[in-house]
């Protein structure tokens, strides 16, 4: 399986980094030993002192796909999730400045830790749901599917014309505004309409 993560796909994210907006989904990957599973807590590794949480919500892919029209794009995806989307944002901002690759910044071991997903029809709406983000308690992330530059089926159809997914994939579709650094001893709390998915303690 992979980890597919869409970026810069809310205009207040965008505008909160100071990026540009995209004229076509921008994605990255993270190996599968980014995923950090059944709430279990995240180590703040020793290579950053600049981690950064990014709440997304999360597809996972039901069935193998190329090349796939829009118009079929959500017979893809039969759950829902959620996941963070940690960022060494020390390690990225540096190789952003020398013009290199950021992968070690955003694919680290434990950097995707997920929540339980829901199935897709206790969501029937898929471009209006809600999520959000809690730090120690407190919302420091709040976002919509309908708030997206690109929308679910949009993004499957556009990552399908370079690569195929298969099923097991998660694809990661962008986070809102509010991202925010962690440390030690923190706890994030993450929610799809108002039901509690994830937990993590950062450890």
């Amino acid at each position: 399986m992979k980890i597919i993560c869409i970026g810069r796909n809310y205009a207040d994210h965008i505008r909160e980094l100071n990026n540009s907006t995209p004229a076509s989904p921008v994605f990255f990957l993270k190996p599968d030993t980014a995923l950090l599973i059944r709430n279990r807590p995240f180590y703040y590794p020793p290579f950053s002192a600049n981690i950064h949480y990014e709440a997304e919500l999360v597809l996972k892919i039901c069935k193998t796909g190329k090349n796939i029209q829009e118009r079929f794009a959500h017979t893809y995806y039969d759950e829902i999730g959620i996941g963070l989307d940690m960022t060494a944002r020390d390690l990225q901002d540096d190789a952003k400045t020398k013009g290199l690759p950021w992968a070690v910044a955003k694919g680290f071991d434990q950097s995707a830790p997920i929540g339980r997903f829901l199935p897709k029809p206790q969501l029937p709406d898929v471009k209006n749901i809600t999520f959000h983000l809690c730090l120690n308690g407190i919302t420091v992330q709040q976002g919509n599917s309908g708030m997206m530059i690109q929308g679910f089926d949009d993004i499957i159809a556009s990552i399908s014309t370079f690569m195929t997914i298969r099923t097991g994939d998660l694809i990661f579709t962008g986070t809102p505004a509010g991202v925010g650094p962690v440390k030690v001893g923190d706890k994030l709390e993450a929610w799809i309409e108002g039901e509690k998915l994830l937990s993590c303690l950062i450890k």
